[in-house]
């Protein structure tokens, strides 16, 4: 009984970790590569407001350890009202100890980029710091086999 709370108190607090969706490092297979340059470059700040995915495994731990806590004192009947009471204690405490919505600022960059011989295309995509687009700048327009395009500059 104590390791499976022990282990239900470890899993309340398991947070696991967002993977990106696009990774520089990864090597990907593309389909097409289009070249032509960039029109117009505008920042975009977008603030979106998320949930707290692992809000319900947080209230169960804590009516868990509040049921478990209630359970140690009374008898009969008396014992089964403490346990019930800890454990509506523990999730209340536990639903009120934690925000459930996070405010989540994501950056990205819309391209309008004119392509050579194809049309002009406008991309939005992650902003990232260490490439920086301005107009005029020679790009290639990636189209990876996932269904993604990337926008990268041509050296």
């Amino acid at each position: 009984m104590k390791a499976l709370l022990v282990c239900l108190i470890l899993l309340a607090g398991y947070t696991p970790l967002a993977a990106a969706e696009y990774d520089r490092n990864q090597a990907v297979p593309v389909d097409k590569v289009l070249f032509g340059h960039v029109t117009s470059v505008r920042q975009i700040t977008e603030t979106e407001l998320t949930q707290d995915r692992n809000q319900g495994w947080k209230v169960f731990g804590g009516a868990l350890i509040g049921g478990s806590i209630g359970n140690q004192f009374g008898s009969g009947s008396g014992r089964a009202l403490s346990t019930i009471l800890g454990a509506m204690l523990g999730s209340s405490i536990a639903n009120d100890s934690h925000a459930r919505v996070k405010q989540v600022t994501i950056q990205l960059v819309e391209l309008m980029i004119s392509i050579d011989n194809d049309g002009e295309y406008m991309v939005v995509q992650d902003f990232d710091p260490s490439m920086r687009f301005h107009a005029q700048d020679k790009i290639r327009m990636i189209y990876l086999a996932n269904g993604s395009v990337r926008i990268d500059k041509q050296y």
